[in-house]
């Protein structure tokens, strides 16, 4: 029972309900072994090995409680399922369970989630596969769209420079934290041949416009209002920002999400100077 808990704050930080837990301060006690999973995972425990006795006391719960058809059982092979799939990374064994939990708790609302829980896992690995195809030294796949301006925005119509390609957004803390590396590198080295294209995930033309304005941003932007649904992260298998990726002159990657004065260095080492 203890062991289950470490499961809980895997999977969404859900508690397990004392209704389950014969005790009368099985709640206080999950909520204990919640804090030693998240210690033991933050620890880098979180091999299969590692949690080996902990999911092996998760089949010993769902044994006990077999033939009982509540969200809370429901809630138990739930929590087992996600933390094969999101911590694990193990979707041979992650989606039979969840499979299990749509056909023998159809009517619980964890059964009932399972296939928007599919349809994320779904985009996730789309992502995934996207991603590999920009490794560094891969080509960065060109677009053909327009920008804030108006104007036509390509990678191809930068061919020759050293771009980076930026997706960030103005609620974005980190983005923002790091705007003034990206400005530096801008200023030293547009004249040389470098160029920024930037890709907006706000939602809000108007505070975009204010923004860019404010913050003298001048190098071209892609927008289209959408949020993290914009057209170009979704292309790009963008889940999280900043994300950036330096290319050279053919539009191959040389470098992705360099911070600091590393971007600096970066684009000085690209334009040869």
């Amino acid at each position: 029972m203890k062991n289950i808990l470490r499961i809980l704050a895997v999977a969404l930080s859900l508690l397990l309900p004392a209704s389950l837990v014969r005790a009368a301060d099985a709640k206080e006690e999950l909520k204990e072994l919640v804090g030693k999973v998240r210690a033991k995972i933050s620890s880098g425990k979180n091999t299969e090995k590692d949690l080996a006795e902990n999911l092996a006391e998760f089949d010993k719960v769902l044994a006990a409680h077999k033939g009982e058809k509540t969200d809370d059982v429901a809630q138990i092979l739930m929590m087992k399922a996600m933390l094969y799939l999101q911590v694990l990374d193990n979707e041979e064994k992650g989606l039979p369970l969840l499979k299990q939990l749509k056909q023998d708790f159809a009517d619980t609302k964890p059964g009932l989630a399972v296939d928007k829980i599919l349809e994320g896992i779904e985009k996730q690995r789309a992502s995934k596969d996207v991603q590999r195809k920009l490794a560094v030294g891969q080509k960065f796949p060109d677009f053909d769209e327009k920008g804030l301006d108006g104007k036509p925005l390509s990678i191809a119509r930068f061919k020759g420079k050293v771009v980076l390609v930026d997706f960030w957004a103005t609620w974005c803390g980190p983005c923002i934290a790091e705007l003034p590396n990206v400005h530096a590198a801008y200023a030293k080295h547009h004249a040389k041949g470098f160029e920024i294209i930037g890709i907006s995930l706000d939602s809000d033309r108007a505070k975009l416009d204010s923004f860019l304005a404010d913050k003298k941003m001048t190098w071209p932007q892609y927008f289209d209002g959408k949020g993290w649904q914009t057209k170009l992260a979704g292309a790009y298998g963008v889940n999280s920002i900043p994300a950036t990726y330096l290319l050279d002159g053919e539009g191959k990657i040389i470098a992705k999400d360099l911070r600091g004065e590393a971007l600096e260095a970066a684009v000085a080492k690209a334009l040869g100077k």
